[in-house]
């Protein structure tokens, strides 16, 4: 059952010649974003941590955790003990991408590793 808001959305989407695909991908899509939320399906993680893992400079990281919380898919945490750390993790929305990521994991394996193979 589409809201009124889903049938404007796909009104507007529709009247722009864009995909249904592109909003959404937007919104997740950069290479930063989709790291970022890759990792904390694992769980809260610090900020060095998440620097660690997804290789982003900490300015770069910074901007992208900021971006993620304003939508809504990423939550902050300040710890004030000393030291001072700050934890993020993933909202109900965040999370709801799980299963995206397990598919496209899933098709990866076995697209990407016959295209290689093919090449």
């Amino acid at each position: 059952m589409s809201t009124e808001t889903d049938q404007q959305r796909q009104q507007t989407d529709e009247e722009s010649g864009q995909c249904s695909l592109i909003r959404p991908l937007m919104q997740i899509g950069s290479e930063w974003r989709l790291a970022v939320l890759y990792v904390l399906q694992d769980g809260e993680t610090r900020f060095t941590e998440l620097k660690r893992s997804t290789g982003a400079n900490p300015r770069t990281l910074s901007r992208v955790l900021d971006d993620l919380g304003e939508m809504g898919f990423v939550d902050r945490r300040l710890e004030e003990d000393a030291p001072v750390a700050t934890y993020y993790s993933l909202t109900p929305k965040g999370t709801s991408l799980s299963p995206l990521f397990d598919d496209i994991e899933a098709w990866a394996d076995e697209w990407l590793d016959t295209q290689m193979d093919e090449e």
